[in-house]
């Protein structure tokens, strides 16, 4: 069965395939070859992973989400127990990393799988307009 599109039909949910890096079309092959590297193609049902650009938008988003929670809790600290400046740095800058290497992870494999289940494209102009 195939989309109107033409492409074949989309077996796997986006954000499931997303989050556990698998193939956005069938859910089951390898989406990152490295950490954040993506495989040259699905292993399981050879998809061409080509059309996948997910651009700095996984970042932005971690900026956001993983900027919120920790100056949140860093000015929470702050204000309560007052700190040194070297306890800071020794609670916060682990907590960032741990916080945001794996979203980024996911962030990225959920918007590519987006990307895929949209059909999304570099935008362009019609001619006739």
């Amino acid at each position: 069965m195939s989309d109107p599109g033409g492409r074949p039909q989309i077996s796997a949910d986006p954000v499931k395939a997303g989050v556990l890096g698998r193939c956005p079309r069938c859910g089951k092959g390898k989406l990152f070859d490295g950490f954040l590297t993506l495989a040259p193609r699905c292993s399981h049902c050879d998809l061409d992973y080509g059309f996948a650009d997910s651009g700095d938008g996984p970042a932005v988003f971690v900026i956001l989400i993983v900027g919120i929670i920790v100056v949140g809790l860093a000015l929470w600290v702050e204000v309560a127990f007052d700190p040194p400046l070297w306890l800071h740095f020794l609670l916060w800058l682990p907590l960032t990393l741990i916080l945001a290497l794996p979203l980024l992870r996911a962030l990225k494999g959920v918007m590519i799988a987006m990307q895929y289940r949209h059909n999304a494209a570099e935008g362009r102009l019609r001619d006739d307009v």
